[in-house]
């Protein structure tokens, strides 16, 4: 009796809750009547439609069929329900709508079953198609199954033409065809004859040469009719620069069929063999170097001096004109009047770094010596010499290397450069004798050269520098 009143009155419950919970649903359920076109239908429709209502009280109750039963053809609906299991058509069922291999979805994608006794939408499954292939000219083709997805197309000539392009074209799952359109054409190319191959010197001075040749001859064995003829590569009396170049001609007839012939252009350029350039010094030539005709100059590095002819040609025997000079140490005249006439002498040929100091027991100074000491080599490649003044009058003494300078040049010089003897101080003078920068303290080989490096190079010495990095290690 208990449990007969208990399910009254869930039924009174649910009978309560019908007319709220149906209208809100009802309104967007995607309803349409039963003459609309629907490809997801019913597999069969139940007389009446009743809940057992007692499955809400019992473990053991099934959960009644509410909507109709999807069946959509050349596709499959897979469902989920609320309560599990093989439920696919009861309350809040949500079905994911998919379409066979071929067959593409029109509508809904997921539908779901609403308190209408409706499903949320429609959908059907509409057969893949690719467009029907044009006619060939001169050729047909055959399919394997119309215009459906993976029919293959397979195309042919008449007789006399020959198939360019795909042979086979395949319907694929885009609606296109695979590859592109194929054509038959005339067999029957034109004759064409190139002019024979050439070589020839380059000039002088030069690496090219120009050349010249006769236009080819052409005959086409149908109807006569040459269309065009195209050239691939320079016109006649080109400049051709060293090595073979290939001259080809294709000829077209009326039925675009095209024949085509090549010849071979040879350049040669006589050479002589490469030069090196003289210890301490560079070389710059004209032309690539080594041509026929070329002239190599040679110059020495800041600091040296050239011994020997200042060039040489290159000749049409393959030879160079005399022979190698050599660059010497600069000679350094001390015995001059004048600080103005010992550094004319390195203008635009080296840089001066001058250190002046009270004493040679002044720890700066014998500090600084010793390091540059360890440096000549990175000094010698950015074109530096080192002044020495040290000391005070009457004992002070000065040198550049092993030569000594008189004391009237060593007071002149610590007046032109403004260094004074009471203390270390030191000068880095570029090669047009102007004051770059000044030290009054010891200073790392290093921060000089990076100094150097980064604001006195010429692009010449900066070229160098990255031939000889690796020359001082």
């Amino acid at each position: 009796m208990a449990i007969q009143l208990t399910q009254r009155g869930a039924l009174c419950l649910l009978l309560f809750l019908i007319p709220v919970v149906t209208p809100t649903w009802y309104a967007g359920s995607g309803y349409y009547p039963d003459e609309s076109y629907n490809e997801v239908y019913a597999e069969e429709i139940p007389q009446a439609p009743s809940l057992d209502y007692r499955a809400y009280f019992s473990s053991i109750a099934t959960v009644p069929r509410w909507c109709y039963t999807l069946n959509i053809q050349d596709g499959e609906a897979t469902c989920y329900s609320p309560r599990g299991g093989n439920y696919h058509s009861s309350l809040g069922t949500r079905c994911e709508l998919s379409c066979d291999r071929g067959f593409r979805l029109i509508g809904r994608r997921s539908v779901q079953c609403l308190p209408s006794r409706r499903w949320s939408g429609t959908a059907y499954c509409r057969q893949m198609r690719c467009h029907a292939l044009p006619f060939i000219t001169s050729g047909t083709y055959t399919c394997t199954n119309g215009v459906l997805l993976d029919s293959r197309c397979d195309y042919s000539c008449s007789t006399g033409y020959h198939l360019e392009g795909d042979r086979s074209r395949i319907c694929m799952e885009d609606g296109r065809w695979s590859g592109g359109e194929p054509v038959c054409v005339d067999i029957d190319p034109p004759k064409i004859r190139c002019p024979h191959s050439r070589e020839k010197m380059a000039e002088p001075e030069k690496l090219t040469a120009r050349v010249y040749w006769d236009p080819p001859v052409v005959k086409d064995s149908a109807d006569g009719t040459i269309t065009r003829v195209t050239l691939r590569g320079p016109e006649p009396g080109s400049q051709f620069p060293e090595g073979e170049h290939v001259i080809r001609y294709t000829a077209y007839d009326r039925a675009y069929n095209r024949a085509s012939c090549k010849f071979i252009v040879k350049v040669q350029v006589r050479r002589c063999p490469t030069l090196k350039p003289p210890q301490h010094g560079y070389l710059t030539c004209t032309s690539s170097g080594d041509n026929y005709g070329a002239t190599c100059e040679y110059h020495c590095d800041g600091g040296y001096e050239r011994q020997g002819t200042p060039s040489r040609v290159c000749q049409s025997s393959r030879q160079w004109s005399g022979s190698a000079p050599i660059c010497t140490p600069m000679k350094i005249n001390v015995n001059v009047n004048s600080a103005a006439g010992l550094l004319d002498q390195f203008y635009e040929k080296r840089r001066l770094l001058i250190i002046s100091a009270p004493d040679p027991s002044n720890r700066y100074y014998k500090m600084q010596i010793t390091m540059l000491q360890q440096s000549t080599c990175g000094l010698d490649l950015r074109h530096v010499t080192i002044i020495e003044l040290v000391g005070q009058p009457p004992q002070e003494v000065g040198r550049i290397r092993e030569l000594q300078l008189s004391a009237n040049l060593i007071e002149e010089l610590r007046q032109f450069q403004r260094l004074t003897p009471s203390y270390f101080n030191m000068v880095l003078i570029d090669k047009q004798g102007i004051d770059r920068e000044r030290y009054m303290e010891p200073v790392t080989p290093e921060e000089i050269f990076t100094f150097i490096d980064d604001y006195l190079l010429s692009n010449q010495e900066l070229t160098q520098r990255r031939e000889q990095r690796d020359m001082c290690e």
